[in-house]
C-alpha cells in the first residue's frame, strides 16, 4: 500500500525568467519574420519565432503556484509521483498532472438525525466536526471524492454512537455513560470513531463535539413529564429528610430545657402538624387554641 511522499521542486523564479526571455524572444522573430516575408526571403525567423514560443508554453507549463496550506499532489502518466506541500513559486516537469487540495482546517455542521438510542428512544443529534487532510496520496486516490466520504462516514458515527449509549439513565440506571451527561467523554468516543473510520482517506479529525442532542417530537413532552416527577420526587425526598431532622431536634429541645412534658399521643399530633407545615406546599394557617392542652 502507497503512501505519501513529500517532494521539494525548484524554484520556479529561474523558470519565470526563463519564459519571459522566450516569450520576447519569440514577439521579436515575429516581427523579423514578417519583414522576411515582405522581402521574399526566408522564413527563419519564422521558425526560430514559433520553436520559442512552443518553448515558452512548455516552460510556462510547468510552473507552479502554491498558496499557504495548500498543496498539490502530482501525477505523471497514471503514476504516484509525490505531493508538494511547501508554498509559493515551483517549476515541476511541465508533463505532470496536478491535484490541488487543501490542507486548511474545515467544520463540517452534521445534520440533525433523528435515530432510536441504546433504550430505543428517538432522539435527534447533531454534531459539529473539525477536520483537515494529513496525507494527500489517501484523499486522492484511496476514496471517491474525500469531501463526500467525510460526510457520509460522519453521520454513519454519528448514528453508530447515538445507538450504543442511552440518552439518560431514567431507563438504564447503571449506565455509567449517557449521551446528556457523557460530556468529554462522548467526544472522545465520537473522535475515536470518526478517526477509525476517515484513517483510509486520510483524514485527520482535530475536534468532534455534539451540538445538539434531545428527545424527538413525538415522545418529547412525555420525557419532559418524566424528567419533571423525577425532580419533583427527589425534591420531596430532601424535603422529607430535612423536616424529619427538624422534628427530631424540636422534640429533643423540648424535652431537653424541660420546657414542657408530652406523652405520646401528644408527641405523636405534635410530629404531625409539624410535618404538614414543613412539608406542605402552601403556607399553614395558624390555629389559635384558648383551651387547655387537651381541649
Amino acid at each position: 500500500m502507497k503512501t505519501e511522499k513529500i517532494l521539494n521542486p525548484f524554484s520556479g523564479y529561474l523558470a519565470l525568467v526563463l519564459c519571459l526571455v522566450l516569450f520576447c524572444a519569440s514577439v521579436y522573430f515575429c516581427i523579423n519574420g514578417v519583414q522576411e516575408i515582405e522581402n521574399n526571403q526566408n522564413f527563419t525567423y519564422i521558425i526560430l519565432s514559433a520553436l520559442c514560443f512552443i518553448a515558452f508554453v512548455f516552460f510556462i507549463k510547468g510552473l507552479m503556484i502554491i498558496q499557504p496550506n495548500h498543496s498539490r499532489v502530482l501525477n505523471f502518466f497514471g503514476k504516484y509521483v509525490g505531493s508538494v506541500k511547501d508554498n509559493g513559486l515551483f517549476f515541476i516537469n511541465p508533463l505532470y498532472s496536478s491535484q490541488k487540495i487543501s490542507l486548511r482546517s474545515e467544520n463540517l455542521q452534521g445534520q440533525t438525525l433523528k435515530v432510536n438510542d441504546k433504550m430505543g428512544n428517538p432522539i435527534e443529534i447533531a454534531v459539529v466536526i473539525v477536520w483537515k487532510v494529513g496525507d494527500t496520496y489517501k484523499a486522492a486516490y484511496d476514496v471517491e471524492r474525500y469531501t463526500e466520504f467525510v460526510r457520509m462516514q460522519s453521520e454513519a458515527a454519528v448514528r453508530h454512537l447515538a445507538m450504543s449509549f442511552p440518552y439518560d439513565n431514567l431507563e438504564d440506571e447503571h449506565a455509567t455513560i449517557t449521551l446528556r451527561e457523557g460530556g468529554e467523554k462522548i467526544n472522545s468516543i465520537l473522535e475515536q470513531e470518526l478517526t477509525d473510520r476517515l484513517v483510509k482517506a486520510g483524514i485527520i479529525i482535530q475536534e468532534a463535539r455534539i451540538s445538539h442532542l434531545a428527545y424527538a417530537s413525538e415522545i418529547a413532552g412525555a420525557m419532559l413529564q418524566r424528567q419533571q416527577a423525577t425532580a419533583i420526587v427527589a425534591a420531596r425526598a430532601k424535603i422529607v429528610e430535612g423536616a424529619v431532622g427538624m422534628v427530631d431536634m424540636a422534640l429533643k429541645k423540648l424535652s431537653a430545657d424541660n420546657i414542657v412534658e408530652l406523652d405520646d399521643e401528644r408527641k405523636a399530633a405534635m410530629v404531625t402538624n409539624l410535618m404538614v407545615v414543613l412539608c406542605g406546599e402552601k403556607s399553614a394557617q395558624p390555629v389559635l387554641n384558648t383551651g387547655t392542652l387537651y381541649n
